[in-house]
């Protein structure tokens, strides 16, 4: 199998099916198992009998923790394995972690559930520590954005019909089965909670084989190797040749953080606006969709961003106006109430969409051999999912005692705005700044 690579723009050769179309599915598998967690919030709430929402919240911080444990081995893995046999890991991996479903399931163990959502993050930092250089490297590095923006797409659609497929098995009857529980004896209840939790198991069971099939087809396609020995020289930084350490290149640094505000914003945008459907009294029946009204925003902007990108927008100005829209539905979201406020949160989902494909070419530009290492870094960043939905759930729980649960759980999406603000100071300034 001939084999070769690029880092920036020097273009990929291709043999039999296009590379692209294998990393747009791995891009599906990224958004299916990851905008699960939505569902799986009030899901495992209430499958085991969790005390608070905060607790819950735990679902994600497992999840994205992962990337911040395991994005340097995983650099590591690429350099000793090619990114074709560490794609191949990350989902066998992945699949590890889907069957750890079947036995917390059957023991109704939160604990348990959490290592499993551990396992697949694992599996997927390996994964996107791949798969985001090459999304970027596919082209010229003007239109990076683009192409990331339609592996977005891939993203957001499988979100989508995640969230339909496992909400329709999961909560589709979640209001009446709280409402007979608590009218259920003891050994009632928990044969009834004990049905709720063995739910999961079919799903993750072909979510498990699915995972171990895409990772022999990867293995065995023409998907081409990335080397750094490879990089395209016009793309590297003229200081780059210089530098002897990842840490000298500021721009890097800066956009490590900005990466980690952005997805603490998305996350609790997609992931926590059931639970706040809830808190402010709407049915759950009703709330369970919320998430796929936010995936559907951020594929509006997907969609804005292929047309648009570069020709009328560059990467820097994408992300300018996704900044300042972050900051204005944010307000709104926090100064109107029900639907309206709803609403607002689900068009974070626009705010968002693309600041991930302008964020990360941003990032890595010029950083020629340091490149898969600034990747893995940029991958641990994805940790702001599991803390800023955890401090968004304690900062709600908090003002609750105050402000009642529906003021709380609507007050605290204040902590988004300083988030929005730092994002719009990388897209004018922050990615100019570096090292002398």
């Amino acid at each position: 199998m001939a084999t070769s690579s690029v880092l920036n723009n020097e273009p990929v050769k291709k043999a039999g099916l296009n590379p692209i179309i294998i990393i747009g599915a791995l891009f599906f598998i990224f958004g299916f198992l990851t905008w699960l967690n939505g569902t799986l919030i009030p899901y495992l709430k209430i499958a085991c009998q969790l005390t608070s929402d905060t607790q819950s919240y735990l679902v994600a911080t497992s999840f994205f923790i992962a990337y911040t444990v395991m994005a340097l081995p995983s650099s590591w893995v690429l350099k000793k394995t090619g990114y074709k046999k560490g794609m191949a890991i990350g989902l066998m991996v992945m699949a590890v972690g889907a069957v750890i479903f079947i036995p917390a399931a059957k023991v109704r163990s939160f604990d348990l559930f959490l290592v499993g959502l551990f396992v697949i993050g694992t599996g997927l930092a390996l994964l996107q520590t791949a798969s985001n250089p090459y999304a970027a490297i596919l082209g010229p590095h003007e239109s990076a954005a683009k192409r990331i923006s339609i592996m977005g797409i891939c993203n957001k659609i499988a979100g989508i019909l995640a969230g339909l497929i496992f909400g329709y098995i999961a909560l589709k009857d979640a209001d009446g089965f709280e409402k007979n529980l608590m009218q259920m004896s003891a050994d009632a209840k928990n044969a009834a909670l004990d049905e709720l939790a063995s739910r999961v198991i079919i799903p993750y069971t072909v979510i498990a084989v699915m995972l171990v099939i895409l990772a022999f087809v990867v293995l065995k396609s023409s998907l081409p190797d990335i080397s750094d020995d490879d990089t395209s020289e016009a793309e590297i930084s003229p200081t780059a040749h210089k530098k002897t350490s990842v840490f000298q290149f500021p721009h890097l640094l800066l956009g490590v953080l900005t990466l980690f505000l952005y997805v603490g914003v998305e996350v609790m945008a997609g992931d926590t606006i059931i639970s706040y459907g809830k808190a402010i009294g709407i049915p759950l029946s009703t709330a369970r969709f919320f998430t796929q009204g936010t995936l559907a925003c951020m594929l509006v902007g997907y969609i804005i961003g292929i047309v648009a990108m570069p020709k009328y927008l560059s990467q820097e100005k994408a992300l300018q106006i996704c900044a300042v829209l972050g900051v204005l539905f944010t307000v709104l979201a926090v100064i109107t109430t029900g639907y309206a406020s709803i609403m607002f949160i689900a068009l974070l989902g626009l705010a968002n969409s693309l600041m991930w494909p302008a964020i990360f070419p941003l990032a890595i530009k010029g950083l020629g051999r340091f490149t898969k290492t600034a990747s893995a870094f940029l991958i641990m960043a994805i940790a702001g999912g599991a803390i800023l939905p955890l401090l968004y759930g304690a900062i709600s729980e908090k003002l609750a005692v105050s402000l009642g649960k529906a003021e709380g759980a609507t007050m605290a999406y204040s902590i988004m705005i300083p988030c929005y603000l730092f994002i719009l100071y990388y897209a004018v300034k922050g990615h100019k700044v570096k090292a002398e």
